[in-house]
């Protein structure tokens, strides 16, 4: 798999510079190589920063147990129903990686889009003697009785894909995952590129309550107010990260702003909904020029068909990466308070070839 790095001269000089963590710091690469300190995933360069001495969390400040993990209690908590492309290739990740490491007990659970099912999820991984909890969270906040709970026994939580609202190498371990308000710039980079500068853009938000819309939006919000004023953002409602939602609210948006020249989809499901909602008004491909984020083999498709513009990925393969940094946890090194996956971006360029490696 190729990486994009023909971007905008400021994605560029942003590839230049170091990610910054509060515990320390580390690069976001993007290379055909596994850079040093990196893996290769599924064809996906993946970058593991390490804090430098004397700055992040190690085994001993956290106060955990040192644990061999071939042979621990391992918890995963997946929040969504698996019927997102996104939440089946990050479940697959955890699993196979697992399996690939010898790790004999791995628990999983389903929240199916519930949270308080998740909390009592979790709860019962607590009780089933989970020594290291890896959680995809479905909200940021309302983690209090888990980490209670899970900080009197001092065991070391990762979070991929969205944040918990929490205090790390206290609360938690680390947060695993994207750069989201990077991802909404470039997402704002390829907007612009598609509308020439100018024209009216919609907004199909994501589910409240978690960082991963927060981010997304501000992001794209910043880089089209500093790099397009000409484009005027119209709309904004919320689609729920689900397709029928998308659907239901691009319908109402042709009804409202029939004029609209661009929609930005804070992800694919939503995007794929927008493309029937379109299709059923009798829209033609390209006629409104779509922008989404995750990188599912059917959007991607719709690119190669006409109907979307453009894609950034929003990379699901933690696996690797949740596993790797636990096991240097347990070895005693330090580990930064946020670990930055790499997302490459799907354009009418490269989506041809690419179907087939997206997921």
């Amino acid at each position: 798999m190729t990486l994009l790095t023909s971007r905008s001269g400021r994605v560029a000089a942003l590839l230049a510079v170091a990610v910054l963590v509060a515990s320390g710091c580390a690069k976001s690469e993007e290379s055909t190589a596994a850079p040093t300190g990196a893996s290769t995933q599924g064809g996906q360069v993946v970058q593991t920063p390490t804090a430098p001495a004397g700055a992040g969390c190690t085994i001993d400040a956290f106060g955990a147990q040192k644990f061999d993990l071939k042979t621990a209690v391992v918890g995963f908590s997946q929040s969504e129903k698996e019927a997102n492309p996104f939440r089946i290739a990050e479940t697959k990740s955890i699993k196979d990686e697992a399996a690939k490491l010898g790790i004999a007990n791995l628990k999983v659970t389903n929240a199916q889009s519930q949270f308080s099912k998740q909390i009592s999820d979790v709860q019962q991984l607590i009780a089933q003697g989970a020594q290291l909890l890896v959680i995809a969270p479905l909200n940021s906040d309302g983690w209090e009785p888990v980490l209670q709970q899970a900080a009197a026994k001092k065991i070391p939580i990762i979070t991929i894909d969205r944040k918990i609202n929490a205090t790390a190498c206290k609360d938690y371990l680390t947060f695993i995952g994207s750069d989201f308000t990077e991802q909404g710039k470039r997402a704002a980079d390829q907007m612009i590129k598609a509308l020439g500068g100018k024209g009216k853009v919609a907004i199909l938000l994501g589910a409240p309550g978690n960082n991963v819309t927060t981010e997304r939006t501000n992001g794209f919000k910043d880089q089209i107010k500093a790099a397009a004023p000409d484009i005027e953002i119209t709309f904004e409602q919320t689609g729920e990260f689900a397709r029928e939602k998308g659907q239901q609210v691009t319908e109402q948006l042709i009804q409202s702003n029939p004029d609209i020249n661009g929609l930005y989809a804070e992800n694919d499901e939503m995007a794929l909904g927008a493309v029937t909602a379109l299709k059923g008004a009798g829209k033609k491909p390209g006629e409104v020029r779509i922008v989404s984020i995750d990188g599912t083999r059917g959007a991607v498709q719709g690119i190669a068909d006409g109907w979307l513009y453009a894609v950034v990925e929003s990379n699901p393969r933690f696996g690797a990466l949740a596993f790797e940094t636990a096991q240097k946890f347990a070895g005693g090194e330090s580990i930064p308070e946020k670990v930055v996956i790499s997302d490459r971006e799907y354009d009418k360029g490269n989506a041809k070839d690419s179907i087939a490696e997206a997921y």
